[in-house]
């Protein structure tokens, strides 16, 4: 019997420094079973963060939460673990229900 899993989506995020007497870039590709442009959009409409903040908040919590997934038993991870998974239900909590200010 075959387990229904979520399809990954492939991205590819660049970073260019604006240094224009010294440009240098660079590029990652990753894997995500999440709708990254529809988080950051949920988080512009719900966590009351202007939208640079919103998107800087959305893509970086999809590429620090699923690398801690992978590796949670890494000394690295293993003691910001649970603050994290507090903060992500609280986070969704709140942008689900909109925040109060």
């Amino acid at each position: 019997m075959k387990t229904s899993t979520k399809k990954s989506r492939g991205y590819r995020i660049t970073i260019e420094n604006m240094d224009t007497e010294n440009p240098k870039s660079m590029q990652l590709d990753v894997e995500d079973r999440e709708d990254i442009f529809a988080i950051v959009e949920k988080l512009k409409q719900g966590s009351g963060l202007d939208e640079k903040s919103a998107t800087q908040m959305g893509i970086g919590l999809r590429l620090l939460g699923p690398l801690m997934m992978q590796n949670r038993k890494h000394p690295l991870f293993t003691d910001f673990m649970p603050h994290f998974k507090t903060f992500m239900l609280n986070l969704k909590k709140k942008v689900k229900g909109g925040v109060e200010q």
